[in-house]
């Protein structure tokens, strides 16, 4: 593992990168591998080397909404705190491709905030920025039209990957959105004619 690497990706938090891998295991997940569910206790928190992870909510019927993503270098924050105040979780959170994590036990993570200034200035770093994804979250929610949502998660989705198309089903995108795979597939008609997206089998291109 080149530690040198995952220092850049971590910037200025690098110097506790070799605490970090001493403490924890590195695990594959394979896409759609599940690292934590809704109500489960949290042993352990991910911390993504290689690959990303989608981290949902689901309300009583079972809908799913996308609250973010976690790439390289990252961690998740509210699994981190919960697991540190010994809550249930109150997200689930899945792989999106195959991805290699450094799964840290909670505990361990808590001794580090002691030891290690760096640790803290990491945390807090990726706090803020989760903070304002989630604001985003219940702005699009509250205040934005869903073919605006989904227009705005398609972008999100290409600007990730860095390219135009994006490869995903109808019922992908309504469960991050939170709604149902015929709304979806009728905006994104839609869309389509109105010359915003050209559609393909499993597949998304932004115009």
């Amino acid at each position: 593992m080149d530690l040198n690497k995952k220092g850049e990706i971590f910037g200025s938090s690098v110097g506790i990168i070799p605490e970090l891998m001493k403490l924890g295991t590195v695990k594959i997940f394979e896409k759609g591998d599940i690292l934590f569910q809704e109500e489960s206790m949290i042993q352990s928190i991910p911390i993504i080397i290689k690959g990303s992870v989608k981290v949902y909510q689901t309300d009583d019927e079972y809908r799913e909404i996308l609250l973010y993503y976690l790439t390289e270098g990252e961690t998740c924050i509210m699994s981190l705190f919960g697991g540190l105040y010994n809550e249930t979780s109150k997200v689930k959170a899945v792989a999106s491709e195959k991805s290699e994590i450094l799964m840290l036990p909670v505990y361990k993570a808590g001794a580090l905030m002691k030891t290690h200034p760096d640790w803290i200035d990491y945390i807090l770093s990726l706090y803020h920025q989760r903070f304002t994804e989630l604001l985003d979250v219940v702005n699009a929610v509250a205040f934005k039209k869903l073919d605006e949502r989904l227009h705005q998660l398609i972008k999100k989705k290409a600007d990730f990957l860095g390219s135009n198309s994006v490869v995903i089903t109808h019922e992908e995108l309504a469960n991050e959105l939170g709604t149902a795979r015929v709304v979806v597939s009728r905006l994104l008609k839609q869309m389509e004619k109105e010359n915003l997206v050209e559609l393909g089998r499993n597949r998304i291109m932004l115009l």
